[in-house]
């Protein structure tokens, strides 16, 4: 892309949806950046906001990517890298110091709601001595500490994200699962901080790897969230399970519950990733646009309902989609760089129907990854479904003039990536 282009990209950008339509639901996006063909930042908020997606999570704290969402309302996960947390266990200076650089520089203009602390940290396997895992809590805390002194820490909830590894059990059935009994000693102290903070547990759930490496043992309808699927009564809980994502999830609630007692009454459970892949290697079996499609249009109908889980039927299913964007430098196998809603060019990797809940408040004690799980309106309610290959007409009532802008806008952003 040239210099020239970019007053165009931001007119044309302008025309596929203004700023205050940018949704606030119970739905967010992964945004990775692992790929060397993927749009400029300044792309991104508007693409997101054109599929109504109000959240997004990224796995740093890039200083690009905060100022491209400044002025966007997207609230914005940030990541804080492995590689910080001994330095920040074990001096809060160097907590405070981050949390100014990354966080407080770029507020209120960028809405920083939640910085995850690590990614997968207690299951990493290259930490064979649990050297991070020792880190983990402390660096937590530090950073809490320190946004707390500057005032922010109601605003900017301090968390981590988990591989579903970090149980011992598969999630069938879900009330018998429990932590790996050597990541205890960091489990127990972890819980404590979410509950005495209120900030999320985030679990990283797949329910493609289930049905991918037991195909035999799980029916491919339930693994894709299909609401006609066959589902199974847990026979220790005695609740109906008809789709594995929610499985999984309980399975982690039931996990908390064991490990943190009354403490883990007050921790709410929140998808950090999930997805399918469009795309794999022939023994992956299932990785299919139909399947991807199927998926995440699942998905978002299953949070469009603003409904629980089975175990807790009253908070909200909160979920954040992987991902935005294939990424071709990712590395392992096929799958993993087929996971994109969108290729690099702006186009859909398959057509998707997504269905999202109406606009919530966002603000302290709204529907935000910081604060309380109870959704507040914000005055602003959409249409709740759109196409993802048509997103922005979920909002022609309002623009009507706009309508045919749209399709030429979203042609000409493919083409301006590109140049």
């Amino acid at each position: 892309m040239t210099f020239a282009t970019w007053p165009l990209l931001a007119a044309v950008a302008w025309l596929v949806v203004p700023s205050s339509a940018t949704s606030a639901a119970l739905v967010g996006v992964n945004y990775g950046r692992v790929g060397d063909n993927l749009p400029p930042p300044e792309a991104v908020p508007r693409l997101l906001a054109s599929i109504g997606v109000g959240r997004a999570r990224i796995y740093d704290a890039d200083p690009g990517v905060l100022h491209a969402f400044a002025n966007t309302g997207v609230e914005l996960v940030i990541g804080l890298p492995d590689s910080c947390l001994a330095t920040m266990a074990a001096d809060p200076a160097e907590a405070l110091a981050w949390a100014r650089a990354n966080v407080q520089a770029y507020l209120p203009a960028t809405k920083i709601v939640a910085v995850t602390v690590g990614n997968e940290v207690l299951t990493n396997a290259n930490d064979t001595g649990f050297v991070l895992a020792r880190c983990l809590v402390p660096a937590m805390e530090a950073l809490h500490s320190a946004f707390a002194s500057l005032g922010l820490d109601r605003d900017v909830a301090v968390t981590t994200a988990h591989s579903l590894s970090v149980l011992a059990t598969p999630s069938y059935p879900p009330s018998a699962a429990v932590f790996r009994r050597e990541l205890l000693p960091y489990v127990c102290p972890l819980i404590a901080f979410h509950a005495g903070t209120r900030s999320p547990f985030f679990v990283n759930a797949y329910p493609y790897f289930a049905y991918a490496q037991e195909s035999s043992g799980v029916a491919l309808e339930f693994a894709l969230l299909d609401p006609d699927a066959t589902g199974f009564t847990d026979p220790g809980s005695g609740l109906c399970y008809t789709n594995l994502l929610h499985s999984q999830v309980d399975a982690v609630y039931h996990a908390i519950l064991a490990a943190g007692g009354e403490a883990g009454k007050l921790v709410e459970v929140r998808v950090s990733e999930t997805g399918w892949p469009s795309a794999g290697d022939p023994d992956e079996r299932g990785a299919t646009p139909e399947n991807a499609a199927r998926y995440n249009g699942n998905l978002m109908q299953l949070v469009a309902e603003q409904k629980g889980t089975p175990l807790v039927p009253g908070t909200p299913l909160r979920a954040y989609v992987f991902a935005l964007f294939n990424e071709n430098q990712k590395p392992g196998p096929t799958s993993e760089r087929n996971y994109g809603l969108f290729k690099p060019d702006g186009t859909p990797v398959y057509h998707l129907d997504i269905t999202v809940p109406p606009d919530n408040a966002t603000a302290a004690g709204g529907g935000g990854d910081g604060g309380s799980s109870t959704p507040e309106p914000d005055g602003e309610s959409s249409s709740g479904y759109f196409s993802i290959t048509a997103a922005a007409e979920r909002r022609r009532s309002q623009w009507p003039w706009k309508t045919e802008a749209v399709v030429v806008a979203h042609l000409a952003l493919a083409s301006i990536w590109w140049h």
